[in-house]
């Protein structure tokens, strides 16, 4: 089992996009109110007094969609300046990076994974369940101003449907040959959208692979990030492919990393809601930070545990109907 010291940190629930696959159709979410959300000074608390001192070194902001965040750059920069740090990164969709992406590389960010599920932008707005004007050009400019600023190497994030984008992975791959990119092909999970699962199921990422293999070749890579990709390089390419594959490659047993909800829960896995702790509620009753880090302390030594396969759904299928924003992807 791999060390856990690695935080992923939902800044918000909301997100701008609705992409089928996290969302269904017409649903309502119950988004959480502004005050229910930890504040940039109960985050940094609980880093300095609980995380760190348990090893936890690796941090990433992701959302819903963490741009919308008004001290977003703030949050960046305080992190950032924890001399502990020693990696931070953010998931976003790209779609408000070309005013932000100088911003936040000034305040300390240095690694970035954008959402790209698609090069067509009828596609892509298809995806993002876009009714209005097209968000395909923005985000586009948004990874060019992220690349330009100095990201590198950056990292596209693309989730695979079948009938929807599966079509399109020899072209994004080739976005690697002659860019320091990196492009992450992942499985499409029962995530927020079980009939578009059910409807569509996933694509085992061999199948990507031996495609891809078909075409230029493929050989595995020595670049390795924090994550359970596995990655590859087409020969010759400047950057690299990644391929996370739960579906058909349980990764659990390499998991590194635990989830702080935008609301301050902290869940030992992306599908078991066994044994979260709400750090948020028991910070501003006046928990002390010693005892806090006592209780995830002992939720590490109970991860190692808990399986994909073999996860505890929740009440009411919670698990399930939960989207990835609400999470905290």
């Amino acid at each position: 089992m791999n060390p856990v010291d690695y935080l992923r940190i939902s800044l918000l629930d909301r997100c701008n996009f609705r992409c089928q696959y996290c969302m269904p159709e017409g649903a309502e979410l119950d988004y959480v109110l502004n005050p229910e959300l930890l504040s940039r000074q109960e985050m940094i608390i609980l880093l300095e007094e609980v995380f760190i001192p348990l090893g936890f070194r690796k941090f990433r902001l992701t959302g819903g969609e963490p741009l919308l965040r008004p001290d977003v750059v703030e949050i960046v920069g305080a992190i950032a300046a924890l001399p502990q740090t020693q990696d931070l990164a953010m998931t976003t969709n790209g779609f408000l990076l070309s005013h932000l992406a100088k911003p936040l590389y000034d305040a300390g960010l240095r690694r970035i994974n954008i959402s790209l599920d698609s090069l067509d932008p009828q596609v892509f707005d298809k995806i993002i369940g876009n009714r209005g004007l097209s968000r395909w050009k923005q985000t586009w400019e948004g990874i060019q101003e992220a690349y330009r600023v100095g990201f590198d190497p950056l990292k596209l994030n693309v989730v695979v449907v079948p009938g929807l984008n599966d079509r399109e992975v020899l072209d994004l791959a080739a976005l690697t040959r002659d860019r320091h990119w990196h492009v992450r092909f992942i499985e499409f999970m029962p995530i927020g959208n079980p009939e578009l699962f059910q409807e569509r199921a996933w694509i085992p990422s061999e199948e990507l692979r031996a495609a891809i293999r078909d075409r230029w070749g493929l050989v595995e890579s020595t670049v390795r990030g924090n994550g359970p990709a596995d990655v590859f390089q087409i020969p010759g390419a400047k950057g690299t492919l990644g391929f996370i594959s739960q579906m058909s490659e349980c990764f659990c047993d390499r998991c590194n990393r635990m989830r702080l909800s935008a609301d301050g829960w902290l869940r030992p896995c992306l599908l078991n809601e066994s044994g979260q702790i709400d750090l948020k509620t028991a910070l501003r009753n006046g928990t002390s930070t010693a005892q806090l880090r006592e209780q995830v302390r002992e939720l590490l030594a109970i991860k190692p545990e808990t399986n994909f396969k073999q996860r505890d759904p929740g009440t009411a299928g919670s698990t399930y109907r939960r989207t990835m924003s609400q999470i905290g992807g």
